[in-house]
This record gives C-alpha cells, sequence and structure tokens, in this order.
C-alpha cells in the first residue's frame, strides 16, 4: 500500500513516520511539504476559498502518484481536508485528529486540547461531537523553539501549559510535532494523553484492510 502523507509543518514528518514504523512498517510512504500553507493561514487569520485550491492540488497530485491512501497532519485546516476527501472519493482521505478524538472521547467528557499553533485551536473543537468540553490550551513559544532547533525546550513549554488543563479528564495533543512531548505532559499533570499520529496509523491501515 502506498500512503501519501501531506504536511503543513516541517515537524510533522518524523512523528507520523515512526507512527507507521511501530503500527504499519510494511506500508510505502511519500511526504509532501508545503510549510507556507501554515505561515499563510497565520498571516491571513482565516481559511480561504484559495487555500482550498491549493489543498485540492496536493491531493490530487498524491492521487496522481498513486496513492492508495492519504493522511494530512495538519490539523488547522480540517475544512480543507474535507473537500479533498470528497473530491478523492473513494480513496480514503483522513483529517490527523479523527481517530484521535475517537479515543480521546471515549475517555472522558472535558478534554483538553493542546496546540502549539494557534489555528488549531480554531479550526479542531467544531470537530469534536456534542455534549463534549473542549478546553483549549496554547503552549506559547513551544512551536518557535522546535523552528529553533530546541526541542527539549518545545516539550517543557509543552508540559508547563498543560498544567492549566489539571481539571480535565484527558489531553489530547493537537498537533503530529507534540507527540514527542507526550510523556512530559503526562508526567507534568498525571493525566492520560493521546496522540494523533499512532491513532491515524491504525485507522488508515483498518480503512484500507492491510
Amino acid at each position: 500500500m502506498r500512503i501519501a502523507l501531506i504536511h503543513a509543518l516541517r515537524h510533522s514528518p518524523p512523528p507520523i513516520e515512526a507512527a507507521f514504523a511501530e503500527f504499519w512498517p510494511e506500508a510505502r510512504l511519500m511526504n509532501l511539504l508545503d510549510d507556507s500553507l501554515s505561515a499563510d493561514l497565520a498571516r491571513d487569520g482565516a481559511l480561504t476559498p484559495a487555500m482550498t485550491e491549493r489543498f485540492l492540488t496536493l491531493g490530487r497530485y498524491a492521487r496522481g502518484t498513486g496513492a492508495d491512501g492519504v493522511l494530512f497532519s495538519c490539523s488547522a485546516f480540517g475544512p480543507c481536508i474535507a473537500a479533498v476527501a470528497a473530491d478523492l472519493a473513494p480513496i480514503p482521505v483522513l483529517k490527523p485528529n479523527e481517530a484521535a478524538i475517537e479515543e480521546a472521547v471515549a475517555m472522558g467528557r472535558r478534554i483538553g486540547l493542546l496546540a502549539t499553533f494557534p489555528g488549531t485551536l480554531a479550526s479542531m473543537p467544531p470537530e469534536f461531537p456534542p455534549g463534549v468540553e473542549v478546553v483549549p490550551c496554547l503552549a506559547e513559544g513551544a512551536l518557535a523553539a522546535l523552528d529553533a532547533g530546541d526541542a527539549e525546550a518545545h516539550d517543557r513549554l509543552a508540559a508547563e501549559a498543560a498544567r492549566k488543563l489539571a481539571g480535565c479528564n484527558v489531553i489530547l495533543l493537537g498537533q503530529f510535532s507534540l507527540a514527542r512531548a507526550a510523556q512530559a505532559v503526562s508526567a507534568t499533570t498525571g493525566l492520560p494523553v493521546v496522540t494523533t499520529p499512532g491513532s491515524a496509523v491504525r485507522r488508515l491501515r483498518a480503512l484500507l484492510g492491510a
């Protein structure tokens, strides 16, 4: 099976590749990265029709390479990904958060959503089912630390921010790049932590019957 991985942050490929190595090592992976997507969303402050067209272009390129499935790792672009899923059907196209949200909801109804990119906290809460309380939390400075190559500071800032989520049942790390901080967040808060890469890989493998 050939799986296309499409990213808007350059830090996303390593955690998803690690998840594939653990849960589906037989899959053949290809990575498409356009890190201007996240920069342009931060500049514009909202998703635009032009942004959706860019996503459709990426999805169609992936289909043209013979991809059996597509997994997006960019959690701030839910409506754009939904447009790609409709366009590429019946090829399975997954948002990065679908499976992780299901896992988190099964663990409690008050879910802390930790992110390092502000757009994630705007786009992701509507993906949760009704009746679930989502408590958003931004780890200020963590993404900048990762951009600067300071992974230790990224993890520390994520864990410190997560203290604000102490009253939640579970913490969901809203970006693939945050998966590396899961142990630090759990150790700091004492709460169960759900990451997106492993959940996404398991779901995609099941959809493709592999």
